[in-house]
């Protein structure tokens, strides 16, 4: 059986600890650098926010859609390579971060509904 890659061995660690530990903290900071220190603040700010349809993270200028580990931000659009598991916008980070730790803002209504009354 192969090695973990790096991405998979601080999640599976993460989904243990069910806490942010300063070894988690330091593995995803080195993995993500700057990407990953904004997504442990944006977990610890509860800006990750599940609805029925979406979940969704609050940035500094919009909220963003993440659904399965891909994302609506520009980032992840036109800087990233989706095949490589080490490259991933904050946004993605945060949600994994978020669900292993168990720190998802839930709402029991569809996103669509409270994004018509923004």
């Amino acid at each position: 059986m192969s090695e973990a890659n790096p991405v998979e061995r601080w999640q599976a660690t993460l989904e243990e600890a069910g806490e942010l530990t300063p070894e988690i903290v330091g593995a995803i900071t080195r993995i993500h650098g700057d990407r990953g220190a904004r997504a442990i603040e944006a977990v610890g700010e509860s800006r990750v926010k599940a609805y029925r349809d979406f979940t969704i993270v609050v940035g500094y200028e919009d909220e963003y859609i993440v659904e399965d580990g891909g994302c609506t931000c520009k980032d992840s659009e036109y800087n990233l390579d989706a095949e490589d598991p080490t490259e991933k916008c904050w946004h993605s980070l945060a949600v994994a971060i978020a669900r292993r730790v168990g720190h998802v803002d839930y709402h029991d209504m569809w996103y669509s509904e409270v994004r018509e009354l923004l």
